[in-house]
């Protein structure tokens, strides 16, 4: 079987030309009749023994795809390997993704935009337009003429407007995210009677490692990552920071911290309740995150307590960063169900000018001092 649908076998029919042949075969004598119908039995043999093959070398390729996406564990292996396997195990002159936005596969794809075969293979549409298309219909869709259902689908160059396509869903955790899509230049590719169980076979294995690779990945996510604010934890920022502190001290580059917390946090969870605190810290580790730039590294350290790593920032400029956090939280009070809250800090600062710190963990605890100090003096 040289490609993946085209081979598949149609719907059964019964040509008309099938119901001339039995009339034609009463017109025989008894010999010729037996010589014809041990041809037609022939033929029949030859026929399912094609479609057994066509069926093995279908299977063949399946397991082939199958080994090679089953034991990958992350997102941008998973996806450039189908993506371009896909094609060469099947001989597809271009497959890509139409991802829903805003759904689960949206926020998984989101961050490996720097992968170039991602970006060349991935289309983001709206649910609406991927609904007006499928509605209730869950099983791959093929086309070979009008293409004007499936435009919101089809990349922008146009020489996908021709030809023929196969469209078929993608699941994660039994919800649809997307489609995995496929193109060929011949309209006979893609056929809109062929059957397509083959297919469906194949994205049902697809759209399941695709949910044991998400699985992973949120497993992989919360070991490093804080569950309600989304900043990296303790662990993580404890790795980072000497791995920041090192390359401060091997490139002779000053290195910042801020430790920092909320003002009267027990107040707000005691007042208003732990719901509006949590709001307050998502508020507050949102805030940081949109201020600072992109090579600083915010984590939540424990409680109302965060950490702010500035390379190559001394603590004068670490210092105005902070104002300005705080200025912002001035301007633009919380706002819960109707309650504006204003949240103030304290921080303490300490960076590698002070030729005393020698270490990471005493650049932490140095900067820990300075916001007891700090908070000794509001108190």
């Amino acid at each position: 079987m040289d490609h993946l649908i085209t081979r598949l076998k149609k719907r059964t029919r019964i040509p008309a030309e099938s119901l001339n042949s039995k009339i034609e075969m009463n017109s025989l004598s008894h010999p010729e009749r037996s010589k014809h119908l041990e041809e037609a039995k022939m033929d029949r043999i030859e026929l399912i023994l094609a479609r057994l093959n066509e069926n093995e070398n279908i299977q063949r390729k399946f397991h082939e795809l199958e080994s090679k996406i089953l034991s990958i564990l992350n997102f941008q292996d998973f996806f450039e390997i189908l993506l371009t396997e896909m094609g060469n195990i099947f001989n597809v002159p271009y497959v890509w993704l139409s991802v829903i936005k805003k759904s689960s596969l949206a926020s998984l794809i989101n961050p490996l935009i720097d992968s170039k075969i991602i970006i060349e293979k991935t289309k983001f549409i709206d649910r609406s337009d991927f609904n007006a298309v499928f509605g209730n219909i869950s099983t791959p869709r093929l086309y070979n003429n009008s293409f004007e259902p499936w435009t919101v689908f089809l990349p922008k160059e146009n020489k996908y407007l021709t030809g023929s396509i196969a469209i078929a869903p993608v699941y994660i955790d039994g919800e649809i995210v997307g489609s995995l899509n496929q193109w060929d230049h011949e309209a006979t590719r893609f056929e809109p009677d062929m059957d397509t169980s083959f297919l469906e076979q194949l994205m049902m294995k697809i759209s399941l490692c695709l949910s044991n690779v998400a699985a992973h990945e949120k497993l992989k996510y919360f070991a490093y990552h804080d569950p309600l604010t989304g900043l990296l934890n303790r662990r993580a920022f404890e790795s980072v920071l000497n791995s920041e502190f090192s390359r401060s001290k091997r490139h002779s580059h000053v290195l910042s911290l801020v430790f920092l917390d909320l003002d009267k946090f027990k107040l707000i969870n005691d007042h208003y309740g732990h719901d509006v605190g949590d709001d307050a810290l998502v508020y507050v580790a949102d805030t940081l995150a949109a201020i600072v730039r992109e090579e600083d590294i915010v984590a939540r350290f424990a409680g109302d307590e965060f950490v702010v790593i500035l390379p190559e920032t001394n603590a004068d400029k670490s210092d105005s960063l902070m104002k300005r956090v705080q200025h912002y939280l001035d301007s633009h009070p919380l706002n819960h169900n109707g309650v504006r809250l204003s949240i103030s800090l304290s921080y303490g600062i300490t960076s590698t000018e002070n030729i005393e710190i020698k270490s990471a963990a005493m650049l932490l605890k140095k900067a820990d001092e300075k916001l007891y100090f700090e908070k000794e003096k509001k108190s």
